[in-house]
């Protein structure tokens, strides 16, 4: 299967984000299909938590909603197992964005070996401190799972410690607060991508608050990608199981605007 760094290997990435379970997990296996085929380079799959810190109201009550439905872990590895085989598998590489209570709670082993069974290529752990990372990056090493770090703008001091051992990719966050979908975008990025790329020259893509073609092109202009999360789920919650079309033109638009930040 795909490493994260394949997903930027054709020029600038873009990458959506969706709610695992979100109007049933069947929709969701449905809608990764559909944005993989609208040209999304990498999925990152959010394992729906009963207090995700970092997430704004959009995707907290798409949580809210997949729980309501009762998916659970396992349920999402095997949704995993079944995008990745068939003549029509899923080839991209595949992120979880979870939380550490679920991966504790599941078991850290058991984890990362269904990870590495269905083809997860990495995790995104938000609450996670870069301080801690060593505890979960062990045994995600041993089955061939990269742990994501993320740099945010309050990061200045820490840039070069965290983009060091950074691994797949870094994920760097435009805002301040919690996730969502923001008018405008006023973190110099640039900045902070150059002093990452100080430091590793892994691919660095840029989250939070991106949901207009206009800012993912901004966005991949000074880095090597977008990662979209509320504005896919806002779709999702205003289609149900309808939004196939509305979410393969959204991405589709998405994706050539950050083709377009790198030609």
């Amino acid at each position: 299967m795909s490493k994260i760094k394949d997903a930027f290997t054709k020029g600038k990435a873009f990458i959506p984000f969706i709610s695992a379970g979100d109007h049933g997990i069947e929709n969701t296996e449905r809608y990764i299909r559909v944005m993989v085929k609208a040209g999304a380079d990498m999925v990152e799959i959010g394992i729906p938590f009963s207090d995700p810190t970092a997430e704004g109201p959009v995707i907290q009550e798409a949580s809210t909603r997949a729980l309501s439905t009762g998916v659970k872990i396992h349920d999402i590895f095997d949704m995993v197992r079944r995008l990745r085989s068939g003549d029509d598998a899923v080839t991209v590489p595949l992120v979880f964005m979870t939380y550490l209570n679920p991966i504790y709670v599941f078991g850290r082993e058991k984890f990362f070996t269904l990870c590495e069974e269905v083809g997860i290529s990495g995790v995104i752990v938000p609450d996670m401190p870069f301080e801690e990372k060593g505890e979960l990056g062990t045994i995600a090493h041993k089955h061939g799972v990269e742990v994501v770090s993320l740099i945010a703008p309050t990061s200045e001091n820490r840039i070069e410690m965290i983009a060091k051992e950074a691994e797949g990719f870094v994920y760097c966050v435009s805002s301040l607060g919690v996730t969502g979908m923001r008018s405008e975008i006023k973190t110099d990025i640039k900045s902070i991508v150059e002093t990452i790329r100080k430091y590793t020259d892994i691919p660095v893509a840029v989250g939070f608050g991106i949901s207009k073609p206009e800012q993912a092109e901004a966005m991949a202009r000074v880095s090597d990608g977008a990662i979209v999360g509320s504005a896919i789920v806002k779709i999702i919650a205003e289609h149900g199981e309808n939004a196939d079309q509305a979410l393969f033109d959204y991405v589709q638009s998405m994706k050539q605007a950050v083709l377009k930040a790198g030609a």
